[in-house]
């Protein structure tokens, strides 16, 4: 390991012992006494607490002259409850969505830079598109996995946008950031992302995101259907499942957190 590597590495532990000794100890603590209890030179220190306090995740009492929790933390504590707790919630309704459009469909969240399937339902139908469980995509080229780029992070999403590197998966496979960020900015402005034969050869898709009390995407549902079968009225289909199933999961995430 080099020394930047070993640094970087420190600096981590270290805002992890702050945020963990202030969740211990529940109560407002100063520099002196974080410096004192966690061993950190109080030069090194008072960056890290500048930097979480102006992400919000510590707050400064001018009062106590002391550091605690930020809302911050509570937040990021919530999305992650409700990306784990969301599963629940979509597995049944990919049942009515497969139902309602004939076609199979999907429910994907983000594993690193892809698109992974978390859960799925396949169409009865004989020609069919079956989306496998652990499946990864190249978030470019699926659209459930455009709809979660739309709708991560502006800084994710710029870091994602100015290191990707485009496969020609099909002859259809976006190959270019400026067609991308073109694509991007439609799917944020309808709420609905598309592909067409973009990852799978014959396979079309339809996706909208699940999202989060603060418009951050939670995972996406996506219906896959073979080309031929995919003309206005199977889209006009599809998003009237997908609009009626993403206002049940809303209303359901929405009396969770109440």
């Amino acid at each position: 390991m080099t020394e930047p590597e070993a640094g970087a590495v420190k600096s981590a532990d270290r805002v992890l012992d702050v945020l963990e000794l202030l969740a211990q100890r529940g109560q407002d603590m100063s520099h002196t006494d974080m410096s004192e209890t966690l061993g950190i030179p109080k030069s090194s220190l008072s960056q890290l607490l500048r930097n979480l306090t102006s992400r919000g995740y510590l707050d400064y009492s001018a009062v106590s002259r002391g550091y605690r929790l930020g809302e911050a933390v509570s937040r990021l504590a919530g999305r992650a409850m409700q990306g784990r707790s969301i599963l629940g919630l979509v597995e049944p309704v990919l049942l009515e969505i497969t139902e309602a459009c004939h076609e199979s469909s999907a429910f994907n969240q983000l594993s690193g830079m892809q698109s992974e399937v978390v859960a799925s339902v396949s169409s009865s139908q004989r020609l069919v598109s079956h989306m496998r469980k652990g499946d990864l995509a190249p978030l470019y080229a699926t659209s459930g996995g455009k709809a979660l780029l739309a709708f991560m992070p502006e800084g994710e999403r710029e870091a994602y946008l100015r290191s990707v590197k485009f496969e020609a998966v099909t002859p259809n496979t976006i190959r270019s950031e400026k067609e991308l960020r073109r694509q991007i900015k439609a799917v944020r402005e309808t709420g609905v992302a598309y592909v067409s034969e973009e990852f799978t050869p014959g396979i079309c898709g339809v996706a909208m995101p699940v999202l989060s009390s603060a418009g951050m995407a939670l995972g996406a549902i996506n219906v896959a259907v073979p080309a031929v079968r995919f003309d206005d009225v199977a889209r006009e289909r599809i998003l009237k499942a997908l609009n009626k199933a993403l206002i049940g999961i809303q209303r359901s995430l929405a009396a969770q957190a109440g």
